[in-house]
């Protein structure tokens, strides 16, 4: 890959996956407040339509791959799983989504770990399908880390990817690049006690590989059937794909 690599605080003594880990520790207290107020809660509509990729799988053991505070894994329960495993690389988040899991009484079917997604914890074809939800661009190597999700994967199992991208059309391209580069970082400030956070939101978007070129990846790293659809006008895209 040569695409430009965009880091939170772009300190070259640090790597990407350090910043990263260090970003969503310091946003983590409001982290779930700031995500549906930023999204006006289109968030959740994305996921349960995400989710509906693998309710005709039935899959019973599910991983949840940057799970940060474990929404993703929280609809998952929707089409009945055994048992959920959110790994993420901020302690903050997961600290976060423990106590939700606690609260919401699913802990024993959703546990969350501390783990890397570029080398994740797990024996191969370990699991009945993967979710990422807004976690891909953060992989600081995209094909390693699309790479171990297909290494646990069963055979027959499937991954769905949900990731920001860029609309296309008049008037939504428009107003999602006002409502990005300014609007989510006025707030992400105000709210935040980070200042960078916020502002590396659109700059990670504007260069991830979306559409043809992120379905070329999968293929490329062993994805078959690798499929995907906009939704809301292009502003987020659910991608798919088989092993």
């Amino acid at each position: 890959m040569s695409e430009k690599i965009v880091k939170p605080y772009g300190d070259d003594r640090t790597s990407k996956k350090q910043e990263v880990a260090t970003m969503f520790n310091n946003i983590s207290a409001k982290y779930d407040f700031l995500n549906h107020f930023l999204s006006l809660g289109i968030d959740k509509l994305w996921r349960r339509r995400a989710i509906k990729e693998l309710k005709s799988l039935k899959p019973k053991r599910i991983l949840d791959i940057a799970t940060g505070t474990g929404d993703f894994a929280l609809e998952a329960l929707k089409i009945n799983p055994h048992n959920i495993i959110g790994v993420d690389i901020s302690e903050g988040m997961l600290k976060v989504g423990m106590e939700k899991m606690k609260s919401k009484e699913v802990d024993h079917i959703i546990s969350l770990r501390l783990g890397d997604s570029e080398n994740l914890p797990f024996e191969n074809e370990a699991f009945d399908a993967i979710t990422v939800g807004f976690g891909v661009r953060n992989f600081e190597n995209l094909e390693k880390g699309l790479s171990e999700m297909l290494r646990v994967l069963k055979p027959g199992g499937k991954a769905v990817v949900l990731e920001f991208s860029k609309p296309k059309s008049f008037p939504i391209k428009q107003l999602f690049g006002f409502y990005s580069n300014y609007f989510i970082p006025f707030f992400g400030k105000l709210f935040s006690k980070d200042q960078r956070a916020y502002s590396y939101l659109p700059e990670s978007v504007q260069v991830f590989p979306e559409g043809q070129a992120f379905r070329d990846i999968l293929i490329q790293v062993g994805f078959e059937n690798v499929a995907s659809f906009a939704v809301s006008g292009g502003i987020a895209t659910i991608y798919s794909g088989t092993k």
